[in-house]
């Protein structure tokens, strides 16, 4: 029987697994919750991070453990500290950012990577991270996650600010995409050199929502390319998700060399499929509140099965809601959700 590493794995590579693939994406505020602790009380404890990572793994029995999710601000923030930026815990919610700091090419040229591995809060997840894999890692596929290199350059610059860039100042939002690539790469090398064998990259400031496909192709793509072929280069698989509807760029996921794309309930899965199938697995795409949050457990179900019908019967497929979770999802949706892939044999 192939473990739940194996078969998602095996779904990566566009192949068909002795049952569908199932995942959340990310899950950290679920899991937080669920566990009983909070983003601050994890941050300075290793100890508690790896128990609750493998504790949730086996009450959730997703086939991808995410580790570090809810925690990406801290890899912009480590490097701006000495220009005054800092994190602000919330009460529900990851920690945020306190301020934008980067502006113009010339703050990008005072910006040192190295400056990730000072940041305590950065050495704690990816600690963990590496201790998970040792725990449970030959069972589940264990990943550490990040923004992706559009949504984090935004962090560092400002959303609003980096949207209007892409149109007034595009070098310098070429520049900053690609030191944002580079600069996950470094904070992954560690890890992917000591056995991790996935990234996972959420880049939802690249949503079709916010930005049109010519800006796709020209600012997310290419660093997104850039860290897929290093992670190729390592035998690494490149996990992604964006947010909102990008049905009107399926193919530019092609283009990135990720090793699958997870799509937003705003996306025709069955598109998705007619599009992507035979050249990238892809997964998808249960709606997180609509359905997940809001609908009963045999509604749950249905709307499960609805889109394996449609996408997933052929392999090189995984069963994933829209986007992360909302922490107030019961866990019997959250059962019945992942129990529709468990049991469905290809």
């Amino acid at each position: 029987m192939m473990t739940p590493r194996e078969t998602v794995l095996k779904a990566f590579e566009g192949g068909k697994p002795e049952r569908v693939p199932v995942t959340l994406f990310g899950g950290g505020m679920w899991s937080i919750k669920d566990y009983g602790t909070s983003f601050e009380e994890l941050s300075h404890n290793t100890d508690k991070m790896v128990d609750m990572c493998v504790t949730e793994a086996e009450k959730i029995k997703s086939d991808v453990i995410y580790v570090g999710s809810g925690f990406n601000n801290f890899h912009a923030a480590a490097l701006g500290k000495e220009f005054g930026a800092g994190i602000k815990y919330r009460e529900i919610g990851a920690p945020d950012m306190t301020v934008h700091f980067v502006h113009s090419e010339e703050d990008i040229d005072k910006l040192n990577k190295q400056d990730l591995f000072k940041d305590p809060v950065i050495k704690t997840v990816m600690d963990a991270t590496l201790r998970v894999n040792e725990k449970i890692g030959n069972k589940y596929l264990v990943t550490m996650t990040c923004w992706g290199p559009f949504t984090l350059a935004a962090r560092f610059v400002g959303e609003e600010i980096f949207m209007k860039y892409t149109f007034k100042k595009p070098a310098f939002v070429e520049k900053m995409v690609d030191f944002c690539a580079d600069l996950l790469i470094t904070l992954y090398e560690p890890l992917v050199s000591a056995g991790l064998e996935a990234i996972s990259i959420a880049d939802p400031t690249a949503s079709g929502d916010l930005i049109n496909p010519k800006q796709m192709a020209r600012f997310a793509v290419p660093p997104l390319r850039k860290m897929s072929d290093w992670a190729k280069s390592k035998g690494v698989h490149t996990i992604l998700h964006i947010c909102g509807n990008t049905g009107d760029r399926i193919e530019q996921f092609i283009d990135t060399g990720c090793s699958t794309i997870f799509f937003d309930q705003k996306v025709d899965i069955a598109k998705a499929k007619e599009v992507l199938f035979g050249k990238m697995s892809f997964g998808g795409n249960v709606a997180p509140v609509h359905v997940l949050l809001n609908k009963t457990k045999e509604e749950v179900e249905q709307a499960c099965r609805e889109v394996i019908e449609i996408a997933g019967k052929d392999g090189g497929f995984i069963l994933v809601p829209g986007c992360d979770i909302p922490p107030t999802i019961s866990y019997e949706n959250l059962r019945a959700f992942h129990d529709v892939a468990l049991n469905w044999k290809y």
